[in-house]
């Protein structure tokens, strides 16, 4: 049978599938969205606190850095308290990476051609096998190794690839292939570059994207345009979004790329106009507040808010509630597509938040039985 809209179809590219901690990545499991912590990781609670916000806006893996030995012991309580898998975020001491593998990190972020003698290496790789950790290779155009910025004259898609296959071959040297790779640059075109090329060279997981992109507004769209590119041509395996942001803004403008392209659904799609003189509300505060107050849904479904009639009955067709406006602040509201009543004005925020609680239970509900009965 042929795909009903094959414009929209995606053929992902085939990689091989790793386990970080109890989430697959690569294969055909789900793409995964990440982010990283910004609290000093010694601070156990602040940093579980954090984590728990991520956690609510769907993080499925959390990163946090372990730059000294206060840091990887309190990783212990961190770990025990978090309910995604945690990765360690180590860079030159490998004596972190000893103690962050112990402490139970699920994946170590680590280069292994930067953390000393083969032995070192050795002791690295003999604590992830003994603790069930995955590796992450972490190339980034900023820290590329001296030889390679020698060779080729600066960051390039071609160093980035080298630097890759470089620190893939130790891990292979020493009989060890739960690893996942990422060539992160801040520039767009050179991190896009690089993982069109290492996509075709290696079959290992990849973690995308693009690095150092930026506070919220510039480094949604970087990534947006980065990381959405490459996902559009199936090269992808687990997101980062790199924003000067709060981590749990990271993981939100995650699931978004990930819905925009209809790879991953999670909470309430909002299909809304920019506004103009026509509208019978006021449109953006009406989606601020109702992207606000909705934050808390996971079911997947969509609410379509569109200030009058020219494109509103068109675009309720489309979603699971819509609300179109209408003259003297009285305004349509659609159930499945279907105009079914009006609203006023003044009860318009809380009736659609109702609207959505109760078809979001309604889903849950029809999907539990679903699953009873299977």
């Amino acid at each position: 049978m042929s795909e009903i809209r094959p414009w929209r179809t995606i053929e992902r590219r085939q990689s091989r599938q790793i386990m970080v901690g109890n989430v697959a990545v690569g294969g055909d499991a789900p793409v995964t969205v990440q982010t990283m912590t910004n609290t000093p990781t010694s601070d156990a609670k602040a940093t579980i606190d954090q984590i728990r916000r991520c956690e609510e806006a769907g993080a499925d893996i959390i990163r946090v850095s372990c730059p000294d030995v206060e840091s990887t012991t309190a990783l212990k309580q961190i770990v025990r308290a978090a309910r995604v898998p945690i990765v360690a975020d180590i860079h030159f001491h490998y004596k972190r990476a000893l103690e962050a593998a112990d402490a139970g990190a699920a994946c170590l972020r680590i280069n292994p051609g930067n953390i000393g003698s083969d032995d070192r290496v050795r002791e690295v790789v003999n604590a992830a096998k003994a603790n069930g950790c995955a590796i992450r290779i972490g190339v980034n155009a900023g820290s590329l190794e001296k030889d390679l910025l020698e060779k080729y004259g600066e960051p390039c898609p071609d160093a980035l690839v080298e630097s890759a296959l470089d620190h893939i071959r130790i891990l292979e040297d020493h009989d060890f292939r739960n690893y996942k790779v990422a060539v992160k640059a801040s520039d767009l075109f050179m991190a896009v570059a690089a993982y069109q090329q290492l996509a075709y060279q290696v079959d290992c997981p990849l973690h995308l994207g693009i690095t150092e992109a930026g506070g919220f507004v510039g480094g949604t769209v970087k990534s947006a345009i980065g990381i959405g590119s490459l996902l559009w041509a199936g090269i992808g395996d687990t997101i980062r979004v790199s924003l000067s942001a709060e981590p749990e803004e990271e993981v939100r403008v995650g699931y978004e790329i990930l819905k925009a392209l209809g790879i991953r659904n999670r909470g309430v799609r909002v299909v809304s106009c920019p506004s103009c003189a026509r509208q019978g509300f006021d449109v953006i505060r009406t989606v601020q507040a109702l992207e606000d107050r909705l934050q808390h849904i996971k079911t997947p479904m969509s609410l379509s808010v569109l200030g009058c009639v020219v494109n509103g009955p068109g675009e309720a067709r489309e979603t699971d509630i819509g609300i179109t406006g209408g003259g003297n602040g009285k305004h349509m509201v659609y159930l499945s597509g279907v105009t079914d009543h009006h609203v006023q004005d003044a009860d318009m925020i809380d009736h659609i938040v109702r609207l959505v609680e109760d078809k979001a239970a309604e889903i849950e509900a029809a999907r539990d039985a679903a699953d009873q009965a299977a």
